[in-house]
Formats: C-alpha cells, sequence, structure tokens
C-alpha cells in the first residue's frame, strides 16, 4: 500500500502539479513566461532600432563626405616646371611695389616692419618688355631684425597662353641675399586646383638706387 501511494503522488505531481505546489507553482510557471518572452523583446527592439538607423538619413555626417577624385576628372598628377622673370619695381611714374607699412625704425638695416604690397609683372625673360606671362599679386614683408629675408605671400596669376585665369600660391621664407632662395607652393587655382611644390628664385638685376630688381623664378608643381 506505502508503495502505491508513493506512485499515486508521483503522478499527481506530473498531471496536477499546481495542486501539490499551489500558488508557488503558479508564480514560478510565470517567472518562466516572461523569461521565455523578454529575450524576443529585446531582439525585436533592436531589430526595429537598426531598421530606423538605416532608413533614416545620416544628417549628422551631411556636410563631409568621400569623394573619387576621378569622378571629377583628377586621374593622374603631373610635373610642370615654369620659369619667368618677377619684376619688382618701386620706381618711376607706375611703380609695380608700393611700401603699406614702414620700417619700426629708420636706423634698422633689414628694414625690419616693411610691409611691400605687389602686383609685379611676370614675364619671358630679363627684359620687361617681352612677352608677358602674368602677375605676381600680393605682399612680401621684412620679418628678421638680423639678416635680409622677406615673407613671400603671392599668387601668380597666369593672363595668357594655356594657363590663363588659372593661378599659383607661394607662401614662404626668402633669404634675399642666398644665391638661391627655395619657397613652398602651397595651392592653386585654375587649371592648379590640388597644386604643390617649390618656388627658387634667383636674383638677375638690382638696381640700389631705385630699388628695382629682377628676380628669376623657377616654379616646379604637381598638379592634375
Amino acid at each position: 500500500m506505502e508503495n502505491g501511494n508513493r506512485v499515486s503522488k508521483r503522478l499527481a505531481l506530473y498531471i496536477h502539479p499546481e495542486r501539490c505546489y499551489g500558488s508557488l507553482s503558479l508564480s514560478s510557471h510565470a517567472h518562466d513566461s516572461m523569461a521565455t518572452i523578454y529575450p524576443f523583446f529585446v531582439f525585436l527592439s533592436f531589430f526595429i532600432s537598426s531598421a530606423m538607423a538605416v532608413a533614416m538619413p545620416q544628417v549628422e555626417h551631411s556636410f563631409a563626405r568621400t569623394v573619387d577624385r576621378k569622378l571629377m576628372g583628377y586621374r593622374k598628377e603631373k610635373l610642370s616646371h615654369f620659369r619667368f622673370y618677377w619684376h619688382d619695381v618701386m620706381s618711376g611714374k607706375n611703380p609695380t611695389s608700393i611700401q603699406v607699412v614702414p620700417p619700426v625704425s629708420n636706423m634698422s638695416s633689414t628694414f625690419f616692419g616693411t610691409v611691400q604690397m605687389i602686383d609685379n609683372p611676370l614675364t619671358a625673360t630679363p627684359d620687361p618688355k617681352s612677352k608677358l606671362w602674368g602677375r605676381a599679386q600680393g605682399l612680401y614683408a621684412s620679418t628678421s631684425q638680423e639678416e635680409l629675408v622677406l615673407l613671400m605671400a603671392m599668387n601668380l596669376e597666369f593672363t595668357s597662353g594655356k594657363y590663363k585665369g588659372s593661378s599659383i600660391t607661394i607662401f614662404g621664407r626668402n633669404q634675399v641675399m642666398a644665391k638661391v632662395r627655395e619657397m613652398p607652393v602651397i595651392g592653386g587655382s585654375g587649371l592648379f586646383r590640388f597644386a604643390r611644390g617649390y618656388a627658387e628664385a634667383r636674383t638677375s638685376k638690382v638696381d640700389f638706387k631705385t630699388g628695382d630688381a629682377v628676380v628669376e623664378y623657377n616654379i616646379y608643381v604637381l598638379h592634375y
């Protein structure tokens, strides 16, 4: 009889567990159901959020994007060499170089602080009447108290030939008394977009009485 009672209790446990455990079994069953449903809702929320992120425009990145240079016509970079003569004319009725800021002291041997505004012709030879290729527009300033050093900031604007309307920008240090001075090409416009390279300057002629000077420029530019 005792064994029969044990078997009956086990059958009752499998068939009607709520009768054996009462409210405790119901609570455990509800907890198990929630444990099963919760991961499903987490997955569903993640899926909806991902779908919305893909569908919504990326406003925060709309100001910048990567562009294939080939689509803009920039396929192969090339190296070009230009040589012309830069005429700094301070004298006469039509000077192309005008002082806009005087030196800080008349006693300065380097004219420290002087700023010159320029619109200098760029010609094919040292002769000012030779073919005009363009103009150097910008400024130069004396930046050293110990030696004659100029800060050069100018755009070389081409006014004739293949490159008419395009420009090369030079910004650098010009140690005037050196035989060869090197300055960087930092950019350009028109056919010289994305330009980079360097310029070499060599003094061709100086008139110490008038201050007029002719400088040979050789410019090496990488551009598209």
